[in-house]
């Protein structure tokens, strides 16, 4: 992607600097369990032997509150790290600055700009505690998108490398903004609270799979107006949502593929749907609710 001379957006939430506390539990959950801990002796005990855990590993050198200096890496591998960090910011905060023009174009008036957190493990939310290791999500309670940019390597592990990958999983997540702000997701949530669990994941199914439509509709204009597209981007993108489907993350996981337990959709109606959205750049052709998969 020529995404180096796109404008930044400035909506950007940069945490990756706020630290979490020890052996990974944030400050703010420790907080709400110290009242209980103090009442109770046992609490008590806890506290004490983790004041000492903590003391022992200080003055021995195994725990460092400086957070240049992490078990296992060495200060240049720390600088290298930062700086390739700093690399994948600017590229979000370039491909955020796409969809907020793309956006802004076809819901004219009506398109609030999201806020896009950047943070490493955890963080707190509208929605509860956001853990890396689920991937890239929105929050709609907040209307932001949160990003651990570790997932740049899982997209790799997955077999989907490259720039405009990436882009399309934000682009996704901007996506569910969109239905957000359209009013779809509350329709769905309202919907799913009177469903049975195989209709609620049909219908989760349905909001994903349109998300990706939009993912696809944002890259037409991408493509034909924006002109950032290059040779193979578009391969990446599609191999980006393939390699996301429920049936091919069950089977990584040594499961058996259970249609039944989609919430996300396979493989092949991901690449689908952002086909489709990309073909036509237009909103209209992602109704993934009156449509048969």
């Amino acid at each position: 992607m020529r995404w180096r001379d796109s404008d930044r957006s400035s909506n950007i939430e940069d945490r990756r600097d706020q630290q979490m506390a020890s052996a990974g539990v944030p400050s703010a959950l420790l907080l709400r369990l110290l009242p209980f801990l103090l009442r109770t002796k046992i609490g008590r005990v806890i506290l004490l032997l983790g004041g000492l855990y903590f003391a022992f590993q200080y003055f021995t050198g195994g725990l460092s509150l400086d957070p240049s200096h992490q078990a296992g890496f060495s200060q240049s591998q720390s600088a290298s790290n930062t700086a390739a960090q700093d690399e994948n910011a600017q590229f979000v905060a370039a491909i955020l600055g796409t969809t907020e023009t793309v956006w802004n174009q076809l819901l004219q008036g009506r398109y609030v700009e999201p806020k896009l957190v950047l943070y490493r493990n955890m963080t707190s939310t509208g929605c509860g505690m956001g853990q890396a290791q689920s991937g890239p999500f929105y929050c709609p309670a907040d209307s932001k998108v949160y990003i651990d940019l570790s997932f740049l390597e899982e997209l790799k592990k997955l077999g989907a490398p490259g720039d405009f990958a990436f882009a399309y999983v934000i682009a996704h997540e901007v996506g569910h903004h969109v239905q957000n702000l359209l009013g779809t997701s509350t329709k769905v949530r309202q919907a799913q609270q009177a469903a049975g669990k195989a209709q609620a994941n049909q219908l989760s199914v349905a909001l994903e799979l349109q998300a990706d439509c939009y993912a696809g509709v944002w890259g037409h204009y991408v493509d034909r107006q924006l002109n950032l597209l290059e040779a193979g981007d578009v391969e990446e993108g599609i191999a980006a949502a393939s390699a996301v489907g429920d049936d091919r993350l069950q089977k990584m996981a040594g499961r058996a593929v259970q249609p039944e337990a989609f919430t996300h959709g396979s493989s092949a109606d991901r690449v689908k749907w952002f086909k489709t959205g990309f073909a036509s750049g237009k909103l209209a052709s992602c109704n993934t609710f009156n449509h048969n998969s």
